[in-house]
């Protein structure tokens, strides 16, 4: 595997280090091993896949609160998306912002999504597949959101919605926030 960091760090693309021959290609999609020597949390405790049906699909941006904070290896099986991680922990040089990397079918790009980062995508085609691995079990109450129309985080993304779920579309903007939940993240 080749890991980038990203401008927002430690967000970090993941490429695939394939092994080709006459019958195909073999190439590792994860490594707890090699997760460690570039200082990433491993992402093994659960393994979530979704399909969206339609082009322009909006889902996240969704993230856990402490201590259940959790960290994904998101890859694209079938169709394209534009991936989006925003930086929630408080505190940080890099809050509030994101990286946008587009991850497709045939790149096998992945996305590591650290602990501490809100986590969302757009499908650029019909009947996009996504695996992703996460490093922590799902907890209900520690559920939180961002809308992916807030122009505090001044996301562009690349299609018109056709469709998100209620919840998504009614988390709060930054700006309308309770002054005393603290940051987004806490």
């Amino acid at each position: 595997m080749r890991f980038t960091t990203t401008d927002v760090p430690p967000a970090t693309v993941v490429d695939l280090e394939k092994r080709e021959d006459e019958r195909g290609w073999f190439a590792r999609a994860f490594c707890a091993d090699e997760y460690a020597e570039v200082g990433l949390t491993p992402v093994t405790a659960q393994t979530n896949m979704s399909l969206s049906r339609t082009r322009g699909t909006i889902r996240g941006l969704h993230f856990q609160t402490a201590p259940h904070e959790e960290a994904k290896l998101v890859r694209c099986l079938r169709g394209a998306i534009l991936d989006v991680a925003v930086d929630v922990r408080p505190g940080s040089e890099t809050y509030l912002q994101h990286v946008a990397v587009e991850l497709t079918e045939h790149d096998h790009r992945a996305l590591h999504v650290p602990e501490g980062f809100a986590h969302g995508f757009q499908a650029l085609t019909d009947d996009v597949l996504l695996v992703y691995q996460v490093s922590a079990s799902y907890t209900p109450g520690a559920e939180q959101g961002l809308r992916f129309d807030d122009p505090a985080l001044g996301i562009a993304w690349p299609l018109p919605v056709t469709d998100i779920s209620d919840k998504d579309a009614a988390w709060p903007l930054l700006s309308e926030r309770q002054p005393d939940r603290g940051a987004v993240g806490t």
